[in-house]
């Protein structure tokens, strides 16, 4: 896949750890040394841990590593076992104890509809995909976060597309990289640049229906999915925009949601974005509608790359 990845900014390592016969898997991102973070949630079921230690009321804090998971409030646990990693590499808060404290937010995907009965990501798997983060050029499709991933949840389990784990930068006039990555596992339909179906919502004869643009009359098969639909968003640029700018970021990842997503942020979704940016206060506007841009790009992406797991077609099958 051509779009590029979040590890095309410096510094940022990411790795997966995947179970396809479990349909399910977690994904670790480490930013750069000094990177400080934001977060920006909509939807009406984030599943989170952490979060308040990088939003609007703290002071600016380094984040040690970011955890995106399967295995909805359960997978929450993966943040021990990547917190118990970056304390053995010195990642951390410095406490006044001589203690140091990784901060480690970290966000998850219900994919209980399509993963195996108790079988979800833990500490343990937390800490390998740790150990496995690279920047290297990471996986996307059914990999990490975004085995279980899935999209068009109009109908019942019949009718899902598969939604996976994508990725996306752009370099700027100036030097510096946005990138962005994104686990799609979201309520509506994945557009494409063109306003088409993507992935989504197939009917009886396995065609997409493009369930937003008839939402008057197609009633959701599941009214009770509230929370079981997320799209988490990770936006990294080593330009020094600061922890305000990194929250910028984040909300303009969600117009690039927008964009790719209908519909989006609902009730029954549990969307949130971070951003991880270098310290400064340089302007973040430019980063900020990259960071939309980037958004659309790896959530189509994700869709693009994902297999078939457990039964779930992807757009190829």
């Amino acid at each position: 896949m051509p779009a590029g990845r979040l590890t095309d900014v410096p510094g940022v390592r990411v790795g997966h750890w995947t179970d396809a016969t479990a349909g399910s898997g977690c994904t670790v991102i480490l930013p750069a040394p000094g990177m400080v973070g934001a977060a920006h949630a909509t939807g009406g079921g984030v599943s989170s841990r952490e979060t308040e230690l990088i939003g609007p009321r703290s002071r600016p804090r380094e984040v040690s590593a970011l955890v995106f998971s399967g295995g909805s409030a359960f997978g929450l646990a993966t943040a021990d076992g990547v917190m118990r990693w970056c304390e053995e590499h010195g990642l951390g808060l410095e406490t006044g104890g001589g203690a140091v404290v990784p901060i480690v937010p970290a966000a998850v995907i219900y994919d209980l509809g399509i993963s195996a009965n108790g079988l979800r990501p833990g500490a343990q798997e937390g800490y390998l995909a740790s150990q496995m983060a690279s920047s290297d050029s990471h996986a996307v499709g059914s990999v990490g976060a975004g085995t279980g991933a899935t999209v068009g949840k109009w109908h019942g389990r019949e009718g899902w597309c598969k939604g996976g784990l994508g990725g996306a930068s752009r370099r700027l006039t100036d030097g510096t990289t946005v990138g962005v990555l994104a686990v799609v596992n979201a309520f509506g339909d994945v557009l494409a640049e063109d306003g088409t179906v993507l992935a989504g919502a197939r009917g009886p004869d396995g065609r997409f229906i493009m369930a937003s643009a008839h939402a008057h009359r197609i009633a959701p098969h599941h009214p009770r999915l509230n929370g079981a639909n997320t799209t988490l968003l990770c936006v990294a640029t080593d330009a020094p925009v600061g922890a305000s700018g990194a929250g910028q970021l984040a909300r303009g990842a969600f117009t690039g949601a927008a964009r790719s997503i209908a519909p989006v942020g609902t009730a029954l979704d549990g969307d949130i974005a971070f951003g991880l940016a270098a310290q400064g206060d340089a302007d973040p506007f430019l980063a900020a509608v990259v960071a939309a841009e980037c958004a659309a790009t790896a959530i189509r992406c994700a869709v693009r790359a994902a297999t078939e797991v457990r039964g779930v077609r992807a757009i190829g099958s």
